[in-house]
């Protein structure tokens, strides 16, 4: 018998029982759709977060001052004093894989402007941080290397800032702001960045000269981060060692004692961020596929019945010539048609089911070609491994009793 007859007769048989046909696919349908969905959530959200650190800089390196521990009391993060410019000029200097640096001390301060106020986080650094991180100035402009040697009060913010600050209809650039009672004058406005990887907003920052900041707003002398831009994404993961090797010099690390210093890149986090992602929707995915295996069970339920229904049709083939061969493909045709025909529907309910958690819950989905071919190959090898095991039980019906069989 060929394919295309035993297609005809497998699809005759199931369209006589379209209700029965219809539930037994819905297990398949269900399973392919909820595998296709979770994966293109979970695609779209690692898409979203490679796009956030993208946005966070160009191959950056971050520097970051460490812990210590004097007296055997370990301090927390940000506690020790040594990292300062001179460590920021020699790392530009000596390691020739970093272009540029920018250094970074940070405080929190209430901001206030005529009657409105607003508690926001101070950066201060200089012009170059602004290139590192791939921000844009839309207003304005941003300090300049005089500004920072002079420690002038002037500063850039970000737009959560401004919102808070001014009205609608008033043009920020050249007010006067009070930071922590200090008059400040905005320069510049910097472009939307919304939130960061890690939730916080971007925008909710004021920007001034480091020397500034340490000297008017923080009283300290010591920087708490150098933010460095390698001149490739390879060249920032190559430029960890030497870094580390040359502030642990400058520092007078002895051999055997801890770093007094971090030293991060963005292709870490990145990759941390890649495969957090990715077991999560491993694990996602898997708890759909057990959707599939269950629909795979309906179906072997039902072709089992089936079977059952169909002793005397198996008797009579038999009789009038059909060999086991031929009874065998028939019913595992059969049970294949109803996993590709729900695997079919459920992958156009997987990509409604992204289309809709993405216009109904702004979150963002991604579907591709793989999650489709995997969802697809996967029903089919349902339809096959449990479809097996009625259709060998079919073939091995002895004729005779087959068609005794009331």
């Amino acid at each position: 018998m060929d394919f295309w007859n035993t297609l005809r007769l497998a699809l005759r048989a199931l369209a006589r029982n379209k209700l029965r046909s219809s539930l037994t696919m819905l297990g398949i349908i269900i399973g392919v759709g909820a595998v296709i969905a979770v994966v293109s959530i979970g695609q779209g959200a690692d898409a979203m977060i490679q796009e956030g650190i993208q946005n966070m800089g160009t191959n950056v390196v971050y520097i970051s001052a460490g812990s210590g521990r004097p007296g055997g009391l370990r301090m927390g993060f940000g506690a020790v004093k040594t990292l300062t410019m001179d460590d920021l000029n020699a790392i530009t200097r000596e390691i020739p894989l970093i272009k540029e640096a920018a250094p970074g001390v940070m405080t929190r301060a209430q901001v206030v402007y005529q009657n409105q106020n607003w508690n926001t986080s101070v950066m201060g650094t200089t012009a170059n941080y602004f290139p590192i991180r791939k921000w844009v100035v839309t207003a304005g402009t941003v300090f300049s290397d005089e500004e920072v040697e002079a420690a002038a009060n002037v500063c850039v913010i970000g737009t959560t800032v401004s919102r808070y600050l001014f009205s609608d209809t008033e043009d920020p650039i050249g007010k006067q702001i009070r930071i922590k009672n200090i008059p400040f004058r905005v320069i510049g406005i910097l472009e939307s960045k919304g939130q960061s990887v890690m939730g916080s907003d971007q925008d909710d920052q004021i920007f001034a000269p480091y020397s500034t900041v340490q000297r008017k707003l923080a009283g300290i002398t010591w920087l708490q981060i150098i933010m460095a831009s390698a001149t490739t994404a390879d060249a920032s993961v190559a430029a960890m060692q030497p870094i580390s090797a040359l502030l642990r010099e400058r520092h007078r690390i002895r051999t055997g004692d801890d770093d007094d210093f971090f030293v991060r890149t963005q292709s870490e986090l990145a990759e941390t961020a890649a495969q957090t992602q990715w077991v999560m929707t491993l694990l996602l995915g898997s708890v759909a596929c057990v959707s599939l295996i269950v629909g795979g069970i309906g179906i072997m339920n039902i072709m089992l019945v089936s079977v059952t229904e169909r002793t005397r049709e198996i008797g009579v083939r038999m009789a009038v010539g059909a060999t086991e061969s031929d009874v065998q493909l028939q019913f595992l045709v059969e049970a294949l048609t109803l996993s590709m025909m729900g695997g079919l529907v459920g992958i156009f309910v997987g990509v409604a089911l992204s289309a809709m958690i993405s216009n109904l819950l702004a979150w963002p989905t991604l579907i591709s070609t793989q999650a489709i071919l995997m969802a697809a190959i996967f029903s089919v090898g349902v339809g096959v491994f449990f479809g097996f095991y009625p259709a060998r039980k079919a073939a091995q019906l002895d004729p005779i009793e087959a068609l005794r069989y009331e």
